[in-house]
């Protein structure tokens, strides 16, 4: 939703331009003299982790807990008891099946559907490509789960309602609970992982994690392209997709030979038997289009923009679906490789890696061969994200970059949301100002508080926030993205950033718009991000001094922050107090377009 309400206070200037009240003009010729420079509160960033340091120093003794599941209202079981129970379970279903096995109705079942079905097989081979292709999706799954696991721990929550309310909406969670803190923000509530398990195991590491998700994702992808493209170009679908009906009760008969310990007869070079064809197609044809869908379902760059798929696949919808097909893949990958070892290893090993069908060691040797590779990638990574985040960084863009400036090409719309979607809780987030400027101002009430605008414009202007509040009102109800992956609702009244860019009146050099804090960064300096002029003129890009129509709380920016729905919350600076216009942000602290993407490598277009 979007007003616009004209004010008979605006008035004209000689030139044809509004301008702020005659308080704010005496501060606009002083606001010259000054020269302010807000660029010279930045402080640059290094371009190795540090990571003790990293972020400002995190306390890593909090660390992720096992995941725990919410029963009822407010009980939550832990899941490492599905490891105890889950055994006790096969061990009751191994019991079951040896006697189902001995019934002669069921031995009858498995004689008139043994499992594989030959019929429709095709020639006998699995061409070398089928190995290739696997082995690449086997090691960038490896970068991908470690990455979403690193992912997950940054909000140690998911939820299955748009609403992100800690302790009352979330389903699981593989954090401590959020204590009783009105100042807790969602940085604090980060967790920690061993370095060696989480992609880059260290805590708040998102930005790293994902280029790495995201990256590898793409590669992923163009992996699975090149898979089924060959798939269906040989012929070779008919081994993994289903011709017959009869493959449910074959499968049936499948899983009684499995849990009675007869194995069934396996020939996977010629047919797969109908379980393990069930398993394959729905991993490569359910399973995987999953987690695309799912993936683009938490991205702002999507869900901003086509708002049919984001009011039935809410970011939260999409998170938990995202984390229930990972769960799948691992559960999938555990058992394909118990079976390829407890079954017929040598020949299964040769099927998969040597493209060949017999008992010989060529199959396994290259196994080896594939885990060690598959083992250096593991143990490399971490530190060589350490040592080279700007490599990561870059790399990560180079790779996401064109699919997510094509995203961007889409133009939001407003009116998706309404005043009864707005969240009852929104996170807070980022180090909150306090120092002696900001308090000073605080004391009565930003009465002597100046937004001063600057730099690249023809009239450098210094507006008060009454001067502010005397300009056309705008307002909207729009959907919060964190980076981390919590969301929120909220209406957020203020001022178009179109009607100031109207005021100072840009030059044609400017392009791009930054945004200085009275906020800190959590190494120093203050915060500021930088964005394209283009978008400031976007209907949804605004400065904020209301939200949900109460003034702006001093959590959420007071007295003012802006609001561009076409970025991460990350890029909504609060706190605001000098905004430049510029040619380009490259000599502003390290170069990157903002404080997170100097310090915690963001990307600057991390909008997916």
């Amino acid at each position: 939703m979007i007003n616009e309400r004209n004010n008979a206070e605006i008035r004209e200037t000689s030139a044809g331009a509004t301008a702020p009240s005659a308080a704010a003009a005496e501060i606009f010729g002083f606001a010259q003299q000054l020269g302010v420079d807000y660029a010279k509160e930045v402080h640059t960033a290094e371009d190795v982790v540090d990571v003790v340091t990293y972020g400002g120093g995190f306390d890593l003794t909090r660390r992720a807990t096992a995941p725990r599941l919410r029963v009822g209202r407010d009980k939550w079981f832990n899941l490492l008891w599905l490891i105890p129970i889950g055994f006790a379970l096969l061990v009751a279903a191994v019991a079951i099946g040896k006697g189902l096995h001995n019934m002669p109705a069921v031995q009858s079942f498995i004689r008139r559907y043994p499992g594989t079905d030959t019929t429709h097989a095709v020639s006998p081979t699995l061409p070398a490509w089928i190995g290739w292709t696997r082995f690449f999706n086997l090691f960038m799954m490896m970068f991908i789960i470690r990455s979403g696991i690193q992912i997950l721990c940054d909000h140690p929550r998911l939820y299955f309602s748009r609403n992100a309310t800690p302790g009352r909406d979330e389903w699981l969670r593989v954090g401590p609970p959020v204590p009783d803190d009105p100042l807790w923000t969602a940085n604090s509530d980060t967790v920690a992982l061993p370095p060696q398990f989480g992609l880059p195991g260290f805590r708040h590491s998102i930005g790293l994690a994902r280029w790495w998700h995201l990256g590898v994702d793409v590669l992923w992808l163009v992996n699975g392209l090149v898979f089924y493209v060959l798939l269906f170009a040989t012929g070779q679908w008919r081994h993994i997709v289903p011709t017959s009906w009869d493959v449910f009760p074959e499968a049936a008969s499948v899983a009684i030979q499995y849990l009675s310990l007869a194995w069934p007869t396996d020939d996977g070079w010629v047919a797969y038997n109908a379980l393990q064809l069930l398993a394959y197609f729905t991993t490569v044809f359910i399973a995987a289009p999953a987690a695309l869908i799912t993936g683009l379902g938490m991205s702002p760059a999507l869900s901003q923009r086509v708002h049919w798929l984001s009011k039935r696949l809410s970011i939260q919808h999409a998170r938990s679906l995202h984390f229930l097909v990972l769960v799948y893949f691992v559960f999938f990958i555990l058992v394909h490789v118990t079976l390829v070892f407890a079954t017929d290893a040598l020949r299964n090993l040769n099927h998969i890696f040597a493209a060949r069908d017999d008992n010989g060691w060529m199959g396994f040797l290259v196994f080896v061969a594939a885990m060690v590779v598959v083992a250096v990638g593991w143990v490399a990574a971490t530190p060589f994200t350490i040592r080279h985040p700007r490599v990561v960084q870059r790399v990560g863009y180079a790779l996401i970059g064109p699919f997510q400036r094509l995203l961007e090409n889409l133009n939001p719309k407003p009116g998706a949301f309404t005043e009864k979607d707005i969240s009852p809780y929104h996170w807070r987030n980022g180090r909150l100002p306090e120092t002696v400027e900001y308090k000073e101002l605080e004391k009565n009430d930003f009465a002597d508080w100046r937004l001063r605008v600057y730099g690249l414009v023809e009239n450098p202007t210094a507006f008060s926030l009454e001067d502010l509040k005397a300009l056309p009102y705008h307002d909207q109800i729009t959907q919060h993205f964190c980076i981390q992956a919590w969301s929120g609702v909220a209406k957020w009244g203020g001022i178009s950033m179109q009607t100031i860019m109207d005021i100072v009146k840009p030059l044609p050099e400017a392009k791009w718009v930054v945004f200085y804090s009275m906020g800190e960064g959590a190494t120093g300096g203050i915060y500021y991000n930088a964005h394209p002029i283009e978008q400031m003129t976007h209907h949804m890009s605004m400065l904020a001094y209301n939200m949900n129509d109460q003034p702006l709380p001093y959590l959420h920016g007071r007295p003012l922050r802006l609001r561009n729905e076409l970025q991460h919350g990350f890029k909504q600076v609060k706190w605001i107090k000098g905004i430049e216009f510029v040619a380009h942000y490259s000599e502003i602290g390290s170069g990157y377009g903002g404080y997170s993407e100097d310090h915690k490598y963001f990307g600057r277009h991390q909008t997916l």
